[in-house]
């Protein structure tokens, strides 16, 4: 076949075009969710609120969201609950989020104030269309309280480089202070009273509101570039938010192809990218609230039933990994650099800032043998410094055995990252085989 032949089949790949446009629909975690939320309903799953009671059946396919921002889905067997397979993701990634009084002037400019969200990569932001989106609390005139999702995916802002002409050694590594020099510019001659007539306008524009007082807001500005496949052979794919987007969609498609026949759980957290500490986050109680509602319906009620059923489930945590760099290959331990598009990543950690055991590791290491999947690992070199994910929090939390994996990709934490077209497919054929497995151990 030919190179052009296999180019065109990549592009028109129903899986990267369904990826493609998660991505796009999804600048916040708040959009993340109400996406995934989407996509669950098409495909037969209810809606459950966690302010009203549960009515279980065997069977039964369901989803819950807290925050609306972090969002649980489960698929319950026919058969008794005995087991559960879980995968666990996050939906919120590195950005720069508007502060509440975001708006001041400077040199004839309308600027807008922000606070960084997590370990962000500052320099890739410069120069960059930047769109807002975010989470938007209204008062109706009659005193209703609303929170609606806005996403104004146009070119309104952007943070210019300063001229090398001005900073003759920019290129020699300076630091860069978020305070004082990202501000991005947004409206020439404007005053801090444009921005708030501006969400006004945004409001009624996408939601129709006309008569509300804006209360609060979480905004955040996002790359507008859209997401592409990269490579002269098409190998990758380059997007904002790929940590950990991209883990969250491969969570759901194998979900949403799995048999049906044992219990699974998908789980997208909030707030890992700030320690996870929260209502909605992994260290908060939001897993443990669904599972203890679950056993309680359709598995052996009662402590001594809850404890036997998460000791007999496993947890995959679903987190990118550092891929292998060709500029920079002595970042990583010569026998552990993961290579982008040669399979999933077996994360491990000493310490336990991940929460793989050889027990658990062996378990998807068997998993991606019997599926066909290769397998890589990474573990960090001795003398620097390890990441971590939901997983470690997960496994103290809830109590379940856990193991963390993930795609490998480049520039973590960057405006714009890259992982491989063949990486997604491979994990996902690993996850649906877990979803499908019917011993876990």
């Amino acid at each position: 076949m030919s190179q052009e032949c296999l180019l065109k089949d990549v592009i028109h790949s129903p899986r990267l075009e369904r990826l493609l446009d998660f991505l796009r629909c999804s600048p916040t975690p708040w959009h993340a969710a109400r996406t995934m939320a989407r996509r669950l309903e098409d495909a037969g799953y209810r809606r459950l609120e966690e302010t009203q009671a549960w009515s279980l059946t065997p069977g039964d396919r369901f989803y819950v969201t807290r925050n609306d921002s972090s969002i649980i889905a489960v698929n319950l067997p026919t058969a008794p609950l005995e087991t559960l397979r879980m995968v666990g993701a996050h939906t919120d990634s590195p950005c720069l989020r508007l502060k509440t009084n975001a708006a001041k002037t400077s040199a004839g400019w309308l600027q807008l104030g922000v606070q960084v969200y997590g370990g962000a990569l500052l320099a890739p932001w410069f120069d960059r269309d930047l769109g807002i989106a975010g989470r938007v609390h209204v008062r109706h005139a009659d005193g209703r309280l609303e929170g609606v999702l806005i996403n104004v995916a146009a070119p309104v802002a952007i943070i210019p480089s300063l001229a090398i002409h001005l900073d003759r050694e920019a290129n020699e590594g300076r630091a860069m202070n978020a305070q004082t020099q990202m501000a991005p510019v947004f409206l020439q001659h404007g005053d801090v009273g444009d921005f708030h007539r501006l969400l006004l306008e945004w409001l009624e524009a996408q939601h129709g509101l006309t008569d509300v007082s804006v209360l609060d807001f979480e905004l955040g500005f996002h790359d507008l570039q859209p997401p592409s496949v990269v490579g002269a052979g098409q190998e990758l794919v380059a997007s904002a938010r790929l940590d950990n987007l991209l883990s969250c969609f491969i969570g759901l498609e194998a979900m949403l192809e799995a048999d049906g026949s044992q219990g699974v759980v998908l789980v997208a957290n909030d707030h890992e990218e700030v320690g996870s500490a929260s209502a909605c986050g992994a260290q908060g109680p939001f897993l443990a609230d669904v599972l203890k509602r679950i056993n309680s319906q359709v598995g052996e009620a009662g402590d001594e039933g809850y404890i036997r059923l998460i000791q007999s489930s496993r947890m995959i945590s679903c987190d990118n990994a550092h891929a292998l760099h060709p500029n920079f290959k002595d970042k990583h331990d010569a026998e552990h650099g993961p290579e982008i598009n040669a399979g999933p990543v077996i994360k491990v950690n000493a310490n336990q800032r991940y929460a793989t055991n050889s027990a658990t590791a062996a378990m998807f290491r068997d998993i991606c043998e019997e599926s066909g999947v290769p397998v890589q690992t990474f573990i960090t070199r001795a003398d620097m410094a390890c990441g971590s994910t939901i997983g470690p929090i997960t496994a103290t939390e809830v109590g379940v055995p856990t193991l963390d994996v993930g795609v490998p990709q480049w520039a973590m934490h960057s405006i714009r990252e890259t992982a491989g077209t063949k990486d997604i497919e491979y994990l996902i054929r690993a996850l649906t085989s877990f979803f499908n497995r019917a011993e876990l151990s």
